[in-house]
């Protein structure tokens, strides 16, 4: 099977590619990446994959009809990890993630039709449906956003059914909790505490610090992606979980311990507009395709903070 990776610079796209080309997944025999290169996508990320003759990359917009339709020849399958992500910068702005997330899905959705592509996986995430107090959410939940970010992905999320619903295009969805692992870019929670406690300096807790995260490790994550492209049924969605949930606070208190620092390194600060309290997600449904988180938390986190602590050592 041939892929167009779109977002393959990036943090869980260039992990899906790197496992994809050492033969993790055996349905996958050529990797095109289509990436704009934004500040979150970089190509050091794919310096692994540059000389392998199944791998091929393209550096566009997934918003350029005319760069889309070109990098969708030949292919089966898309898998779009392409998207602004960061809820602060969305709240900041929203503009961006409209664009992306909602036009450059409707662009790569029209390509799919007229190449008649076989298969167009979704990458998406628990923000969709809100926040829940108590209990995990199973696939049938309303969708509730409460960030733009996670708005634009609920939009995107309704746009594929609606190509399924109405073209008869074979689409599914994933959607994960929290990810981490190697290769994040340092504003998102985890690479950013550990930059900051590295140089000495406190890392800022929204809040009461008790905001709930189910964890994942972006290796367990590709994994489900991978079997929900091969086994998946087309129109579904599939839940993508960690079975690792945190607070806030607490995962701030394992990377400073981690690093052999001092509680004192933790400091509170004014919350977040609209912060969810607490996700969690239901993820039987693609259990019974054989999923099942693989990285033991203490063992993922351990080597994610070293990981971090070796690339800031060698600038």
């Amino acid at each position: 099977m041939k892929i167009l990776v779109t977002g393959g610079a990036g943090f869980i796209g260039s992990n899906f590619v790197e496992m994809a080309l050492r033969g993790d997944f055996a349905d996958i025999s050529e990797v095109v990446v289509l990436d704009k290169l934004t500040y979150a996508g970089k190509l050091e990320n794919l310096k692994f994959a540059f000389g392998n003759p199944s791998f091929s990359f393209i550096q566009g917009d997934i918003c350029d009809a005319v760069v889309v339709s070109k990098a969708v020849e030949g292919v089966d399958a898309i898998l779009n990890f392409a998207a602004e992500s960061h809820v602060d910068r969305s709240i900041e702005d929203s503009s961006e993630f409209v664009r992306t997330n909602i036009l450059g899905v409707q662009v790569l959705l029209e390509a799919s039709l007229k190449a008649g592509i076989k298969r167009f996986l979704q990458v998406s995430t628990d923000e969709v449906y809100g926040t829940i107090d108590t209990g995990s959410w199973n696939e049938a939940e309303p969708l509730l956003p409460n960030s733009p970010y996670a708005a634009s992905k609920a939009a995107a999320d309704l746009l594929v059914r609606s190509y399924f619903r109405t073209h008869k295009l074979d689409v599914v969805i994933t959607r994960c909790s929290n990810n981490y692992g190697p290769r994040q870019y340092p504003e998102k929670l985890i690479p950013f505490f550990v930059s900051r406690l590295v140089k000495g300096e406190k890392v800022p807790i929204y809040g009461d610090g008790m905001n709930v995260r189910d964890w994942l490790h972006v290796e367990d994550h590709c994994r489900g992606i991978a079997l929900v492209l091969s086994r998946g049924i087309a129109g579904e969605i599939y839940n993508i979980g960690g079975g690792t949930e945190l607070t806030n606070i607490s995962l701030a208190t394992k990377l400073v311990k981690l690093l052999g620092l001092k509680t004192g390194s933790i400091e509170y600060v004014a919350d977040r507009k609209g912060h969810d309290l607490r996700y969690s997600v239901d993820w039987s449904k693609i259990a019974s395709l054989g999923y099942s988180p693989l990285k033991e938390w203490d063992v993922g986190i351990a080597e994610t903070v070293e990981s971090y602590r070796e690339a800031l050592k060698n600038g």
